[in-house]
């Protein structure tokens, strides 16, 4: 009964509720009304599936697998559910993916793959800049990448020689990152050879629609051809 209501609502479990809850990794700073109470998404999931479902309306033209990096729980049943065969889950750490790999060194051919999904995983990598030219290289040159980081600086900010976990925690918010990304990673991923739209919640939603789905505090998209 605490979240009955009808002012949220989020398209991923297509619930309603009064609000949701609050959230946070810590040490940072709780972030009020951000994750569904039902399925557990955040807002970068919510402004992702939206956008998706928006815009990917005949999911069975996607030819060629679609790889899912670091596959989030909320989108696995989804994507498996469209796309069959097709969609191709891969972490360095998870074990309940369908390939174990490394970002920096992706073990498919040039232009395997019709699309790419990946939130939250730059920032702690270490090259990301060779992750990003290994997306480029493995995409199909019809195809496009999804791809969403933390923006939490004016402009990408990183020390690669910090390890001790509490000086990543000053620095960068967490004690597995390595980086503050700002509005300039658009730079980085055109410098990966991608034709680069950064996407915010506004360019395709109205003011009561992003209220309405809790995603006043999601960054942005970036679309990737």
């Amino acid at each position: 009964m605490q979240y009955l209501g009808w002012s949220r609502y989020c398209p991923l479990c297509e619930s309603y509720f009064s609000h949701f809850c609050t959230f946070s990794v810590a040490p940072c700073t709780p972030r009020a009304d951000a994750q569904c109470p039902n399925c557990r998404s955040l807002e970068r999931d919510r402004l992702a599936w939206i956008f998706l479902k928006r815009n990917i309306k005949t999911w069975d033209r996607i030819l060629k697998p679609l790889l899912h990096i670091a596959p989030e729980p909320i989108f696995f049943d989804k994507f498996r559910q469209r796309l069959g065969t097709k969609h191709i889950t891969a972490d360095l750490y998870q074990t309940n993916v369908d390939i174990r790999m490394d970002i920096t060194q992706i073990q498919f051919p040039d232009g395997y793959f019709g699309a790419i999904y990946c939130s939250h995983v730059f920032e702690h990598v270490s090259n990301d800049k060779l992750a990003m030219r290994e997306f480029k290289r493995v995409l199909a040159p019809e195809g496009w990448a999804l791809l969403c980081v933390p923006i939490t600086a004016d402009k990408t900010f990183e020390d690669l020689t910090i390890s001790d976990p509490q000086e990543r925690i000053r620095l960068f918010g967490q004690d597995d990152h390595i980086r503050r990304y700002g509005s300039d990673l658009k730079d980085r991923l055109e410098q990966a050879g991608f034709a680069v739209e950064p996407i915010a919640p506004q360019d395709f939603l109205t003011t009561a629609q992003i209220m309405k789905m809790g995603l006043g505090a999601a960054n942005g998209l970036f679309l990737c051809r």
